[in-house]
């Protein structure tokens, strides 16, 4: 099972908790809940509950703290994902190590515990940068408070508990506009945000915003293999993670759930390969061949040359080679390497091919000749291996002809038998 995290409306921690738990079988949602409500028994308690954005229905994970339950708005995040508590928790600070602290006291599975510190050394890594301090140094604001530690540990409770065997994402929409923080006014996307971006496509639009905040884009970071178009893919289940402000676009996270689909395997194509092509006109006959005797020895499929006329009248020589994608970068190293040319050209095109088979047909107690069978559909063709033809001619001083209609006469007898 694979994941696909569409992030057309970006992504916070919450929502992407609640997105992942919407995955969750009914029984695994009752224990991720009790887990989750079991962390922090005294100070805080999750409540998963069903919600609308623009007609469509999704989950959004409530938390309360000390009783009290969050607000809508969030200083850092103007409430567009991110959940905050009462005024009175705005300005608690956390260092480093006592977030590492924290989490070592969770009761949860080691690997969780573990994904949990590794996203937060991201954070933690990308504000160190932002202030030209240390690790040590930093002390988290909004991303460090409990709420927010929530949000990790149970986007990696979830996941862990999906266990997925690799997770892809779309580019992120991060927003734009500015957004108001514990050090003033910033530019969205926030600096810790695009610290923790850094190699990873995303995008601005028109939504006046913060879309993408630093605890959803160090969640994305750790788990996601590959940021990506969505592939084609056979959809089992869907995950819908709410945030909790209104926008002309449902404010929504979306998280597929199934199979990514092998389109040429679906399309009924066989396989791909790759043609490599070059203009040659100041090689000799013998330095060509021993070329396409090399190329081939290094794995190309085919190699084949065409009679060109070329610039200033010159005659020459249009080269192809055949190879799989695996091979494309060895195989364009190989032609500039035996060829005079200063580049190549290449292009992949999509093959059918008849289905392939062998019987081995038994002459005599050493010899076995391999007879390929070629089919598809109503259509079947057969063909004798060119080199075991070739060596039961020399062996018993025939043509090849001579040998290969014996052998046919022998595959004759062996089918009326």
């Amino acid at each position: 099972m694979k994941l696909y995290i569409e992030t057309k409306m970006g992504a916070a921690g919450d929502m992407l908790m609640s997105a992942f738990y919407g995955l969750l079988e009914e029984t695994k949602r009752l224990e991720f809940v009790e887990t989750m409500n079991h962390l922090f028994p005294e100070t805080i308690s999750i409540k998963p509950t069903v919600s609308e954005k623009c007609g469509i229905s999704g989950f959004h994970a409530s938390v309360t703290i000390k009783g009290c339950e969050e607000t809508e708005i969030h200083p850092h995040h103007e409430g567009h994902h991110e959940h905050h508590h009462h005024e009175d928790h705005h300005h608690v600070h956390y260092s480093y190590q006592s977030i590492l602290n924290q989490i070592d006291t969770m009761n949860l599975p080691k690997k969780v515990k573990s994904d949990i510190a590794a996203i937060y050394r991201i954070i933690g890594e990308a504000e160190a940068t932002v202030h030209h301090k240390t690790l040590e140094q930093i002390h988290f604001h909004e991303v460090g408070s409990l709420d927010a530690i929530i949000d990790v540990a149970g986007s990696a409770l979830a996941i862990d508990m999906l266990n997925p065997e690799c997770i892809y994402a779309s580019p992120i929409h991060v927003g734009n506009g500015t957004v108001h923080c514990a050090h003033g006014i910033l530019p969205v996307p926030a600096p810790a945000t695009t610290e923790i971006l850094k190699g990873i496509p995303y995008y601005t639009g028109q939504i006046q915003s913060e879309l993408c905040t630093p605890t959803g884009a160090a969640i994305l970071k750790y788990y996601v293999k590959e940021f990506i178009d969505m592939p084609a893919m056979k959809v089992d289940q869907i995950g819908i993670g709410l945030g909790t402000k209104d926008f002309p676009v449902a404010n929504m996270v979306r998280v597929f759930s199934g199979e990514i689909c092998d389109l040429h395997h679906d399309l009924n194509l066989d396989d791909v390969i790759v043609d490599i092509s070059c203009n040659i006109d100041d090689m000799t006959g013998e330095a060509l061949g021993f070329a396409m005797e090399m190329l081939l020895s290094e794995g190309a499929l085919d190699v084949f040359y065409i009679p060109i006329q070329m610039k200033k009248n010159r005659p020459g020589i249009l080269l192809h080679v055949f190879c799989n994608p695996k091979d494309k970068e060895n195989m364009i190293q190989n032609v500039l390497k035996y060829t005079t040319t200063r580049g190549v050209r290449f292009q992949n095109f999509n093959r059918k091919k008849l289905d392939a088979s062998f019987v081995n047909i038994q002459m005599d107690e050493q010899t076995v000749i391999r007879n390929k069978i070629n089919a598809r559909k109503d259509i079947q063709k057969q063909k004798l291996e060119y080199e075991d033809v070739a060596a039961y001619a020399r062996k018993n001083h025939l043509s090849y002809m001579e040998a290969y209609e014996a052998i046919q006469e022998i595959i004759k007898s062996q089918n009326s038998l």
